[in-house]
């Protein structure tokens, strides 16, 4: 158990270095291309195969976790994210959409194997009658991973104004780098690798609590993104009058605050190794969530003064959306099955994924055509699906993990 608890703690490392450069990327292309005069969707185009390809990585690395060990695909990952940034760093001639919608594939299919690969090994460690402290352990991973991705976000705002584009990618190249070499040489073990071999088609989730939880999943990331990833930053940028440094740090610090909330997830939602939340927790959550973006676009449709509103608004969906994140980031990895865990939370962050991109889409184009209000007006809709799938969910007490 020593020995896998330090391999595990390596991936986390690693998870938490990769997650650095993910959100530090993510805010550099946003300001940097809607600093050269590209639309809101044409910003959001360049995220589309980073979240398609996301869907596909989550399924395909759930099977090559169960067959090869989530060791491989973690350093995978890692390599694949140091080439997204290598083919950002050219000249700005060569930035062209279609270069950059292939570094961005290249960069989404390296963060969904090293989310996957962690995931997955946390549900090793814990025995099954423990869920208290299952619970406990994937909101502290979830929720530090969301710090350090805010943490990213200032980064990437920093890095722009003081290293420009270019120098920003290449700094994080190296420093991701030595990161790889590190673990090339400290993962060794197997872990996460199924005794027995998977079938392909396995990969396609047969549980129905799997199926369910994955689909408002989907909905519910689909929530937060089709407000988040786009409109708000250019909406901060524009209509507030922001700058890179202001509008990078803000978002930081929601995504920081908002991590921390999941870390303490349950306490909030009440958790012991003898009554960890289920299905009624699901759905109530999800339910106040719906609210929120729903209070926020009545607030801008009835002229009440701006910021005080979106940013107040916006704090208290970070702190339900942080709970409702981790609540469900606690029950795939309690319904997963032990031997081949990856093929079922492979298959869930795939409608993850599924959720950004629909977000993401949606983020750019509503805001592009019908402005801020409608991309909340449809986030309340998304949530409020989220909690009508939840109410599908069994009864958590009568869920065997080992025969979900």
């Amino acid at each position: 158990m020593r020995a896998a608890i330090r391999q595990y703690l390596v991936i986390t490392g690693n998870y938490w270095a990769f997650t650095l450069t993910d959100g530090a990327l993510r805010m550099l292309v946003v300001l940097h291309f809607h600093q050269l005069g590209y639309s809101p969707l044409e910003i959001a185009l360049l995220f589309i195969f980073y979240e398609f390809f996301g869907v596909v990585t989550n399924l395909v690395g759930g099977y090559l976790g169960a067959r090869l060990g989530l060791n491989l695909t973690m350093n995978i990952g890692l390599f694949l994210q140091i080439v997204a940034l290598a083919m950002l760093a050219v000249p700005a001639a060569m930035l062209t959409v279609p270069w950059v919608m292939a570094a961005q594939a290249m960069s989404g299919i390296a963060k969904d194997l090293n989310k996957m690969s962690a995931k997955s090994g946390i549900k090793l460690l814990v025995p099954d009658e423990q869920q208290g402290t299952l619970y406990k352990w994937v909101a502290i991973l979830t929720g530090s991973k969301n710090t350090l991705k805010g943490v990213g976000f200032f980064l990437g705002g920093v890095l722009l104004m003081t290293a420009g584009f270019t120098g920003a990618v290449i700094i994080m190249a190296v420093a991701l780098g030595l990161v790889w070499l590190t673990s090339l040489f400290l993962l060794k073990q197997e872990l996460g690798k199924s005794t027995a071999k998977p079938r392909f088609r396995e990969i396609l989730s047969k549980s129905r609590a799997i199926n369910v939880l994955s689909a408002a999943r989907m909905f519910l990331f689909g929530a937060r993104d089709v407000w988040f990833v786009v409109a708000l930053p250019v909406y901060l940028n524009t209509v507030f009058g922001w700058d890179h440094s202001q509008v990078g740090g803000f978002m930081a610090s929601w995504i920081i605050g908002y991590g921390f909330i999941q870390t303490l997830a349950p306490k909030i939602t009440g958790s012991s190794n003898t009554h960890t939340p289920g299905r009624g927790p699901a759905v109530a959550w999800a339910a106040a969530l719906a609210l929120i973006p729903a209070a926020i676009a009545s607030g801008l449709t009835a002229d009440l003064p701006p910021q005080p509103v979106i940013i107040g608004g916006l704090l208290l969906f970070g702190v339900l959306f942080a709970v409702n994140s981790s609540l469900h980031s606690y029950l795939i990895v309690s319904f997963a099955r032990g031997d081949g865990v990856s093929l079922d939370v492979g298959f869930y962050y795939m409608s993850n994924a599924a959720g950004r991109l629909l977000g993401t889409v949606l983020s750019g184009w509503v805001y592009q055509n019908h402005g801020l209000e409608a991309c909340l007006w449809i986030s309340a809709a998304l949530v409020a699906t989220a909690a009508a799938l939840a109410a599908g969910l069994p009864q958590k007490q009568a869920i065997r993990p080992q025969q979900a």
